[in-house]
């Protein structure tokens, strides 16, 4: 069956995102796998073009990668007719335009999230993407990740197989300790820290948990948020200390509508300073008349009705019961690729053959849409309601 080429350029690949989940841990990986298959047969082999505006940095990643197309030109690169797809994980702020003047040039856009700063931002490149696509038949696609992780695929196996009877609510524990990188190196960039640099929790998460509870648990209906700067003092990458001026936690709750109609309660807990004592480093706890189940990045474990055990409260006696032990385990019945690998396979394909693909911008909008309305939400301490998004 012959092989199609298809040219990608891929713009902000020198940070950790986008290096290792999407160039390192999908592109490369779908090139030496032979490319992504088609419906009919056909293989397609992606291309890709590294564009940046640090020309050593540049070209030092396609050295080590052995990738032979880097530049620093992007108006260059978008003019060239060869490289259809363009793809931005770079910084939240110039996405917007970066995504604009390629649909303008007529490439088909893939991005990482948020797809924007703000709401209004959001839905109007989502609309220039819609029209675009109505038009000119572009196609537009922003990374829903963790939709893809084993342990929330397993998860939402559970819910098809109709395992958690009447969903009653979720609770969702995200976070772990970033070192504030006076007494050990920290683990994630500084500007995550920082709000005009595009930093903060809510920005950060609440974009992944919306598509999370619209697709596996129920639309949002309305949210209540109390965001928090815990750490006020950190150091950057040189070691040199700054003030914290983004949310480095969250403690928010949702209404959520479930797929059956069935009113759904969300808690949704997320901070960069706590210490783990969890299953994984984000669990989803899902409880239902007739089952609950708690998964992580990779695993599940599940608790039916006939199978829950009976825990008396004395407060006088120590616990006896391991309740860590009454859970089985979901076992892996299927290989579960890098999620950004799956993901990319999926906009590919609908790409050069049209296959059906649902994680366009205008959903990418909708996480938008949650991060303000958390962030109103803080503001006014107050319960804030999330309509449907008309884009």
């Amino acid at each position: 069956m012959p092989t199609h080429r298809l040219g990608i350029i891929m713009h902000g690949v020198t940070g950790r995102m986008g290096m290792n989940q999407h160039l390192i841990r999908s592109i490369l990986a779908i090139r030496a796998q032979g490319g992504v298959a088609l419906s009919n047969g056909d293989r397609v082999m992606p291309d890709p073009i590294l564009i940046g505006r640090n020309a050593e940095k540049m070209e030092a990643l396609a050295r080590a990668h052995k990738i032979e197309r880097w530049g620093t030109d992007l108006d260059r690169a978008l003019a060239n007719d060869e490289d259809t797809v363009f793809f931005d994980a770079g910084t939240t702020q110039m996405r917007p335009q970066l995504l604009a003047k390629a649909i303008r040039a007529g490439k088909h856009v893939y991005c990482e999230k948020p797809i924007a700063t703000n709401l209004n931002e959001a839905v109007e490149i989502a609309r220039l993407a819609q029209e675009a696509s109505e038009t000119r038949g572009i196609k537009h696609g922003a990374v829903q990740d963790k939709l893809f992780l084993p342990g929330l695929r397993k998860l939402d196996m559970l819910r098809r197989a109709g395992f958690f009877g009447r969903m009653l609510s979720l609770r969702l524990e995200f976070g772990y300790w970033v070192f504030e990188g006076d007494l050990q190196p920290i683990q994630r960039p500084s500007w995550n820290y920082r709000s005009e640099d595009g930093g903060g929790m809510i920005l950060d998460m609440m974009c992944h948990w919306r598509y999370v509870l619209d697709n596996l648990f129920g639309e949002v209906k309305s949210i209540s948020c109390l965001g928090t700067t815990h750490i006020p003092e950190r150091w950057d990458e040189a070691g040199r200390p700054y003030k914290a001026t983004a949310d480095d936690a969250a403690y928010a709750m949702a209404e959520l509508v479930g797929h059956q109609g069935e009113p759904v309660i969300a808690q949704l807990n997320m901070s960069w300073a706590t210490r783990v004592r969890r299953d994984d480093l984000v669990t989803f706890h899902v409880d239902g008349t007739h089952g609950s189940a708690v998964a992580g990045l990779t695993d599940c474990r599940a608790q039916s009705r006939v199978t829950t055990p009976r825990p008396v409260w004395n407060p006088d006696v120590r616990q006896t019961m391991n309740f860590y032990e009454q859970w089985q385990e979901v076992p892996d019945t299927q290989f579960y690729d890098n999620g950004f690998k799956i993901q990319w396979e999926h906009f590919i394909r609908h790409v050069v053959e049209d296959a059906p693909y649902k994680w366009t911008l205008p959903e990418g909008a909708k996480g938008v849409q949650l991060v303000e309305a958390a962030l109103q939400s803080w503001q006014e301490r107050r319960w804030i309601d999330v309509p449907p998004l008309s884009v």
